[in-house]
């Protein structure tokens, strides 16, 4: 075999990915409140682009522009009448001592409410107060020495979310060098600090301290709390009852105190912000047909500046440098606009299709969901399968049947005993709903699901079953189980 050098011309076509293609697909991906933020983070940076300011009309009244004067009208007079009170004759009338007994001496202006609308002080405060910053102002009441204040913070500082002590006795003492005593007895002052169960080390003690700050050490509730915690999962109040010589009514109401017990105390004084979901889309029904309007409330409207065209228009005319900032700047804000609006126009047209293909689920509801893959709509509407999982992704929905992730139409099938296909979202939404219906007393199992649903022409098996209704978060049938 010999080895030789050779030059050939090959033609391919390949896909360079450009500027503008990197941002259009970073658009595409960005949820409705990370697309505000970057359309406000490329005003602040592009100074070709600006936001369209909407034009408010002047209310101006028109009877006062056409009003003629009246021939017959008196004319006013030249200076005005002098004022009884200003007379220097009755001004001395006055009973000034009187005044003074009148006079309210706590009168300020400072005093006067403010506006409804003014900012509160708490809206100038850098951190919304939590948990911690609430047992650090209950501890500045109790005279600590300075061991004991380094002991509660160190205390304050292992507490997770909920409120519970990560750590342990040893690692206090670890820390502070102190004894097993002296650890206990500040963790017990932590945990006297509200709320009830704070700086408890498992729900079993956040419990049974909140039992005692009732005064309850000697009710069945507490005895349970302490010994039968796991047996009141099952909720087999008979069983437990026949095992402490009490009757199965007994336990049933001590389980009622139990259940109107915080388990985590410290989650009321949560200080993480709440993030709702804003719809991108809206899907109205109007007279039996549907519109889909798409939500540009709160994002600004970009336009290029016509202050920098003007400036760049006068710089070619004199021989200015064409490929000069502004002109760069104007070519980026143009791009970031197109892909702007082909976002959006990417949104419509998924939402359009879906209408198209999951048309009974919008006016029937959930149990009407059609099985459905990315390839289907990105064959109707002509994008590649990744752009349409780009477009769905992060993206909601505003329906008559509730609020959907545009993702939750996209559903696998499963087949029927009759050949047809059904869409495993149906499947949930009718396991959810036989489970709603079920006796308490009596929950349906798994394998009773699986026979309901192939009596219905739908064949799941049990173990599929439970995938489903892990998937819903509901517990299992031994844990749904009620006594009567």
């Amino acid at each position: 075999m010999s080895l030789e050098l050779r030059q050939q011309v090959k033609l391919t076509q390949k896909l360079v990915m450009t500027q503008q293609l990197r941002q259009a697909i970073k658009l595409l991906q960005l949820n409705r409140l990370e697309l505000t933020n970057a359309l406000h983070e490329e005003l602040a940076q592009n100074p070709m682009l600006e936001e369209v300011v909407a034009v408010q009309e002047n209310i101006s009244n028109p009877d006062s522009l056409s009003a003629e004067e009246v021939p017959g009208a008196a004319a006013e007079s030249v200076a005005t009448s002098q004022v009884s009170g200003d007379d220097p004759k009755t001004v001395a009338e006055v009973d000034w001592e009187d005044y003074s007994n009148n006079f309210d001496s706590d009168f300020s202006f400072a005093k006067e409410v403010p506006p409804a609308d003014a900012p509160s002080q708490f809206d100038f405060i850098s951190a919304a107060p939590g948990l911690l910053s609430f047992l650090e102002w209950q501890l500045s009441h109790i005279k600590l020495d300075e061991t004991d204040q380094d002991l509660a913070i160190f205390i304050l500082g292992n507490l997770n979310g909920h409120g519970l002590f990560e750590a342990s006795i040893e690692d206090i003492c670890d820390y502070a060098g102190c004894s097993h005593e002296e650890a206990e007895g500040m963790l017990r002052l932590v945990q006297s600090l509200d709320p009830p169960g704070v700086a408890a080390r498992d729900l079993r003690e956040s419990l049974l301290l909140q039992l005692e700050r009732k005064g309850m050490e000697e009710d069945l509730a507490y005895m349970l709390v302490a010994e039968h915690l796991d047996e009141l999962q099952t909720h087999n109040f008979t069983k437990i009852a026949a095992k402490i010589d009490y009757t199965a009514r007994e336990v049933r109401n001590a389980f009622a105190v139990i259940t109107s017990l915080t388990p985590y105390p410290g989650n009321e004084y949560s200080n993480e912000q709440t993030n709702y979901v804003i719809p991108d889309v809206y899907l109205y029904q109007l007279d039996g047909e549907f519109i889909i309007q798409l939500n540009n409330d709160g994002m600004p409207l970009l336009q290029l500046s016509t202050e920098y065209k003007d400036i760049i228009k006068n710089k070619s005319k004199k021989g200015g440098d064409p490929k000069g900032y502004l002109t760069e700047q104007k070519r980026h804000a143009q791009n970031f606009i197109n892909s702007v609006h082909y976002r959006q126009n990417s949104i419509y047209k998924v939402m359009r299709s879906l209408l198209k293909f999951q048309h009974d689920f919008f006016e029937k509801g959930p149990g009407y969901l059609k099985p459905l893959v990315l390839n289907d709509v990105a064959q109707d509407i002509g994008l590649h399968e990744s752009t349409v999982s780009r477009i769905t992704s992060n993206k909601y929905v505003h329906t008559p049947q509730g609020l959907y992730e545009l993702k939750y139409f996209f559903s696998s099938a499963v087949s029927t005993t009759d050949g047809n296909l059904v869409a495993s979202e149906a499947i949930k939404n009718r396991i959810r709903l036989l489970i709603q219906q079920e006796a308490p007393e009596k929950p349906l199992s798994d394998n009773s699901i699986s026979e309901l649903l192939k009596e219905e022409g739908v064949k799941v098996a049990r173990r599929t079953v439970a995938k489903y209704r892990d998937q819903l978060k509901i517990l299992p049938v031994k844990h749904r189980r009620k006594s009567r």
